[in-house]
Protein backbone atom coordinates (compact mmCIF):
# COMPACT_ATOMS: atom_id res chain seq x y z
CA UNK A 1 0.00 0.00 0.00
CA UNK A 2 0.91 3.77 -1.08
CA UNK A 3 0.09 6.14 1.47
CA UNK A 4 -0.22 9.75 -0.11
CA UNK A 5 0.17 12.40 2.16
CA UNK A 6 -1.34 15.75 1.85
CA UNK A 7 0.77 18.64 2.63
CA UNK A 8 -1.04 21.96 3.83
CA UNK A 9 -3.42 20.66 7.02
CA UNK A 10 -2.38 17.54 6.97
CA UNK A 11 1.86 17.37 7.30
CA UNK A 12 2.28 20.87 8.78
CA UNK A 13 -0.27 23.57 10.49
CA UNK A 14 0.08 26.00 7.51
CA UNK A 15 -3.66 26.97 6.91
CA UNK A 16 -4.86 28.90 9.23
CA UNK A 17 -1.97 31.78 8.59
CA UNK A 18 -1.84 31.05 4.51
CA UNK A 19 -5.63 32.11 4.37
CA UNK A 20 -4.82 34.52 6.71
CA UNK A 21 -2.25 36.36 4.91
CA UNK A 22 -4.09 35.10 1.19
CA UNK A 23 -7.01 36.93 2.90
CA UNK A 24 -4.83 40.63 3.50
CA UNK A 25 -3.32 40.00 -0.25
CA UNK A 26 -6.57 39.63 -1.75
CA UNK A 27 -7.83 43.21 0.18
CA UNK A 28 -4.57 44.78 -0.54
CA UNK A 29 -5.83 44.26 -4.02
CA UNK A 30 -9.41 45.56 -3.71
CA UNK A 31 -10.90 42.10 -3.27
CA UNK A 32 -12.11 42.09 0.09
CA UNK A 33 -11.94 38.42 1.70
CA UNK A 34 -11.62 37.64 5.33
CA UNK A 35 -9.37 34.40 6.25
CA UNK A 36 -12.88 32.02 6.71
CA UNK A 37 -13.38 33.11 3.38
CA UNK A 38 -10.92 31.77 1.81
CA UNK A 39 -10.94 28.50 4.47
CA UNK A 40 -14.19 27.58 2.98
CA UNK A 41 -13.86 28.36 -0.32
CA UNK A 42 -10.19 27.61 -0.87
CA UNK A 43 -8.61 25.26 1.10
CA UNK A 44 -7.47 22.18 -0.95
CA UNK A 45 -7.41 24.77 -4.19
CA UNK A 46 -4.29 25.31 -6.19
CA UNK A 47 -3.96 29.21 -6.88
CA UNK A 48 -4.24 28.83 -10.44
CA UNK A 49 -8.01 27.45 -10.11
CA UNK A 50 -8.57 29.91 -7.07
CA UNK A 51 -7.15 32.73 -9.07
CA UNK A 52 -9.68 31.68 -12.21
CA UNK A 53 -12.89 31.24 -9.76
CA UNK A 54 -12.27 34.73 -8.09
CA UNK A 55 -11.76 36.46 -11.38
CA UNK A 56 -14.73 34.68 -13.10
CA UNK A 57 -16.82 35.56 -9.96
CA UNK A 58 -16.32 38.74 -9.45
CA UNK A 59 -15.59 39.72 -13.11
CA UNK A 60 -12.13 41.16 -12.12
CA UNK A 61 -8.56 40.71 -13.06
CA UNK A 62 -6.42 40.21 -10.25
CA UNK A 63 -3.00 42.08 -10.72
CA UNK A 64 -0.03 40.05 -12.76
CA UNK A 65 2.40 40.43 -9.93
CA UNK A 66 -0.69 38.71 -7.59
CA UNK A 67 0.84 35.24 -6.94
CA UNK A 68 4.17 36.63 -6.26
CA UNK A 69 3.10 38.92 -3.99
CA UNK A 70 1.16 36.22 -2.04
CA UNK A 71 3.93 33.73 -2.27
CA UNK A 72 6.66 36.24 -1.00
CA UNK A 73 4.67 37.51 2.33
CA UNK A 74 3.44 33.95 2.62
CA UNK A 75 7.31 32.10 2.47
CA UNK A 76 8.49 34.60 5.27
CA UNK A 77 6.05 34.25 7.40
CA UNK A 78 6.57 30.16 7.07
CA UNK A 79 10.49 30.63 7.77
CA UNK A 80 9.30 32.03 11.20
CA UNK A 81 5.82 30.71 12.08
CA UNK A 82 5.25 27.37 10.48
CA UNK A 83 5.18 24.26 12.51
CA UNK A 84 4.28 20.91 11.69
CA UNK A 85 1.29 18.94 13.21
CA UNK A 86 1.53 17.62 16.32
CA UNK A 87 3.13 13.78 16.46
CA UNK A 88 3.05 13.79 12.18
CA UNK A 89 6.57 12.70 12.54
CA UNK A 90 6.43 9.59 15.29
CA UNK A 91 3.29 8.71 12.84
CA UNK A 92 5.13 8.32 9.67
CA UNK A 93 8.24 6.32 11.37
CA UNK A 94 5.68 4.35 12.83
CA UNK A 95 3.89 3.16 9.32
CA UNK A 96 6.00 0.57 7.06
CA UNK A 97 4.32 1.90 3.84
CA UNK A 98 6.18 3.57 1.07
CA UNK A 99 4.87 7.06 0.92
CA UNK A 100 4.97 10.46 -0.86
CA UNK A 101 3.64 14.07 -0.88
CA UNK A 102 1.07 15.14 -3.53
CA UNK A 103 -0.35 18.57 -2.84
CA UNK A 104 -1.76 21.65 -4.75
CA UNK A 105 0.45 24.06 -3.47
CA UNK A 106 3.74 24.86 -5.82
CA UNK A 107 6.76 22.63 -5.45
CA UNK A 108 8.43 25.60 -3.78
CA UNK A 109 5.98 25.85 -0.92
CA UNK A 110 6.04 22.73 -0.21
CA UNK A 111 10.10 22.26 -0.27
CA UNK A 112 9.92 25.34 2.14
CA UNK A 113 7.33 23.84 4.86
CA UNK A 114 9.15 20.67 4.56
CA UNK A 115 12.24 22.20 5.52
CA UNK A 116 11.41 24.54 8.22
CA UNK A 117 9.45 22.08 9.58
CA UNK A 118 11.57 19.58 9.74
CA UNK A 119 9.80 16.64 7.40
CA UNK A 120 12.50 17.49 4.45
CA UNK A 121 13.82 13.96 5.01
CA UNK A 122 10.71 11.59 4.81
CA UNK A 123 9.72 12.17 1.77
CA UNK A 124 11.86 11.28 -1.60
CA UNK A 125 9.24 11.82 -4.05
CA UNK A 126 6.68 14.99 -3.72
CA UNK A 127 4.23 15.83 -6.50
CA UNK A 128 2.70 19.11 -7.39
CA UNK A 129 -0.54 20.13 -8.66
CA UNK A 130 1.98 22.03 -11.24
CA UNK A 131 2.53 18.94 -12.95
CA UNK A 132 -1.11 18.10 -13.75
CA UNK A 133 -3.95 19.87 -15.73
CA UNK A 134 -6.57 19.84 -13.46
CA UNK A 135 -5.97 20.30 -10.06
CA UNK A 136 -8.28 19.31 -6.78
CA UNK A 137 -11.16 18.48 -6.58
CA UNK A 138 -10.26 16.15 -10.20
CA UNK A 139 -8.14 13.32 -9.67
CA UNK A 140 -5.12 13.81 -12.33
CA UNK A 141 -2.63 14.81 -9.21
CA UNK A 142 -3.48 11.49 -7.54
CA UNK A 143 -3.01 9.32 -10.51
CA UNK A 144 0.18 11.04 -11.79
CA UNK A 145 1.32 10.18 -7.99
CA UNK A 146 0.39 6.90 -8.14
CA UNK A 147 1.33 6.27 -11.74
CA UNK A 148 5.02 7.67 -11.03
CA UNK A 149 5.31 5.43 -7.82
CA UNK A 150 4.31 2.50 -9.77
CA UNK A 151 1.08 1.60 -7.99
CA UNK A 152 -2.43 0.53 -8.22
CA UNK A 153 -4.85 3.54 -7.38
CA UNK A 154 -6.57 0.68 -6.00
CA UNK A 155 -3.59 -0.18 -3.32
CA UNK A 156 -3.66 3.86 -2.34
CA UNK A 157 -4.29 5.34 0.62
CA UNK A 158 -4.53 9.41 1.13
CA UNK A 159 -4.46 11.16 4.04
CA UNK A 160 -6.29 14.69 3.32
CA UNK A 161 -7.72 17.18 5.06
CA UNK A 162 -10.23 19.21 2.76
CA UNK A 163 -13.25 18.09 1.00
CA UNK A 164 -11.50 18.85 -2.26
CA UNK A 165 -8.64 16.63 -1.55
CA UNK A 166 -11.62 13.92 0.01
CA UNK A 167 -13.28 14.29 -3.60
CA UNK A 168 -10.15 13.98 -5.14
CA UNK A 169 -8.70 11.18 -3.92
CA UNK A 170 -12.16 9.22 -4.39
CA UNK A 171 -12.47 10.43 -8.06
CA UNK A 172 -8.94 8.99 -8.29
CA UNK A 173 -10.31 5.16 -7.25
CA UNK A 174 -8.44 5.46 -3.47
CA UNK A 175 -9.46 5.02 -0.18
CA UNK A 176 -9.02 8.34 2.05
CA UNK A 177 -7.88 8.92 5.83
CA UNK A 178 -9.77 12.35 6.57
CA UNK A 179 -7.66 14.39 8.98
CA UNK A 180 -9.43 16.96 11.22
CA UNK A 181 -6.42 18.44 13.56
CA UNK A 182 -5.48 20.96 12.01
CA UNK A 183 -5.69 24.49 13.02
CA UNK A 184 -8.60 25.28 10.58
CA UNK A 185 -10.86 22.36 11.26
CA UNK A 186 -13.88 23.60 13.06
CA UNK A 187 -16.94 21.35 14.42
CA UNK A 188 -18.64 19.49 11.96
CA UNK A 189 -15.01 19.59 9.24
CA UNK A 190 -15.15 15.62 10.11
CA UNK A 191 -18.95 14.98 8.81
CA UNK A 192 -17.80 16.81 5.92
CA UNK A 193 -14.81 14.95 4.85
CA UNK A 194 -16.81 11.76 5.11
CA UNK A 195 -19.87 13.01 3.02
CA UNK A 196 -17.58 13.35 0.13
CA UNK A 197 -16.49 10.02 0.68
CA UNK A 198 -13.52 9.41 3.53
CA UNK A 199 -12.87 6.00 4.69
CA UNK A 200 -12.41 6.87 8.29
CA UNK A 201 -11.65 10.03 10.35
CA UNK A 202 -9.01 10.88 12.98
CA UNK A 203 -8.64 13.98 14.35
CA UNK A 204 -4.86 13.06 16.11
CA UNK A 205 -1.62 11.47 13.71
CA UNK A 206 -1.64 8.76 16.56
CA UNK A 207 -4.57 7.46 15.25
CA UNK A 208 -3.01 7.56 11.53
CA UNK A 209 -1.41 3.61 12.31
CA UNK A 210 -4.30 2.21 13.42
CA UNK A 211 -6.67 3.99 10.69
CA UNK A 212 -3.63 2.62 8.04
CA UNK A 213 -3.21 -0.82 8.79
CA UNK A 214 -7.57 -1.03 9.65
CA UNK A 215 -7.61 0.20 5.67
CA UNK A 216 -4.95 -2.00 4.48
Amino acid sequence: MLLIFDCDGVLVDSEPLSCRIDAEVLTECGVPYTAEDVAREFTGVSIKDQIARIESERGIRLPEDFTERLNRTLFARFETDLKPIAGVRDAILSLPFPRCVASSSIPERIALSLRVTGLADLFDNIFSSTQVARGKPAPDLFLHAAKQMSTPPEDCLVIEDSVAGVQAAIAAGMRVVGFTGGGHCGPGHGGKLRQAGATVIIDRMADLRAAAQGCA
